[in-house]
């Protein structure tokens, strides 16, 4: 897989309602993937890490969110001018869950396997997901009872927890 292309600029950080945000020149966003608007980005702000989505804002620039904590590691504040490092998050959209093995044997016992793999790849990527993060057995064993029971009443727009 080809590394993406790293994008430095600098911006003023400013306040925009609560939030702390810097618009990223649109020079630099009219290049990366843009899902819903939104740019999963990852990079630095004054060599600080971060993983954010900048987000679209009507007329104007994408914006970069920029929390407190980001503030204080990348030591700067409201007003200064900070050096940005971006580059295009892929991991995620690359990232593949496995299917837990209680999963896997009721899909085939109730025989649900096609229709598990006809739902959109986003949803099953979600599923996935989420049954993956859970870590008390009950918990794990609600939830794949959930998704079957979903899947057997035909509910497509299957949702957990």
């Amino acid at each position: 897989m080809m590394k993406p292309k790293l994008y430095k600029f600098n911006a003023r950080i400013y306040k925009s309602g609560i939030n702390f945000v810097v618009d990223v020149p649109e020079i630099i966003t009219s290049k990366l993937n843009i899902v819903k608007g939104y740019i999963k980005v990852k990079g630095t702000v004054n060599n600080f890490p971060f993983h954010k989505s900048l987000v679209p804002v009507k007329n104007a620039a994408h914006r970069l969110f920029v929390n407190m904590a980001t503030l204080k590691g990348a030591k700067t504040k409201i007003g200064d001018v900070a050096r940005f490092v971006l580059e295009e998050d892929l991991e995620d959209a690359e990232k593949q869950y496995p299917i837990p093995p209680d999963l896997e044997l009721l899909l085939k016992e109730k025989g649900l396997e096609t229709l598990f793999e006809s739902l959109s790849p986003y949803r099953r990527k979600e599923i996935l997901k989420y049954l993956n993060t859970v870590k008390a057995p009950q918990t794990l064993d609600k939830h794949i009872k959930s998704v079957i029971y979903q899947l057997e009443n035909k509910i497509l727009s299957v949702r957990i927890p």
